[in-house]
């Protein structure tokens, strides 16, 4: 079964950057907010029609869920937001790079202290150099989309 999560998991990310190429396009004509929202809205009516027929679980368990883990889904509206504006101007790759990056940041602060009930994970200098070439490969990324969108200007 582990073997199928890492192919899901990898199709996901396919599917990630696609919707973020294609969201940065569509906002260029609709708007970013615009954008954002009718991903949203569609991913709604989809979610809608998999609960209604493929639903397992308890929906009204999100009102006895603690507050703070609620603050999930306006982190993830905040993460796609961004996401779309920053694609027409840095590209998909930096785009992905940089989210990846942050990501891993605070993953290491939250291993690190064990927020949020997680396994603690002590910092240590393989993790900080793991960040470091992270923080490289976004430099060298975004210098080669800017040095390609000088030359097409040109």
């Amino acid at each position: 079964m582990g073997l199928f999560m890492i192919l899901f998991t990898l199709i996901g990310g396919i599917t990630l950057s696609a919707q973020s190429s294609i969201n940065g396009t569509f906002s260029r004509k609709a708007g970013t907010i615009e954008t954002t929202f009718l991903t949203f809205l569609t991913g709604t009516m989809f979610l809608t029609i998999f609960i209604l027929f493929l639903g397992s679980g308890n929906l009204l368990g999100i009102l006895e869920a603690p507050k703070w883990q609620l603050s999930a889904a306006f982190l993830g509206t905040i993460y796609l937001l961004l996401t779309v504006m920053a694609v027409p101007q840095i590209g998909v790759i930096a785009t992905s790079i940089a989210g990846i990056a942050g990501q891993l940041v605070i993953r290491v602060i939250i291993d690190h202290f064990g927020w949020f009930n997680s396994l603690v994970i002590e910092l240590d200098i393989k993790r900080i150099f793991a960040l470091l070439f992270m923080f490289i490969s976004l430099y060298f990324i975004y210098k080669g989309n800017k040095r390609t969108n000088d030359n097409t200007i040109v």
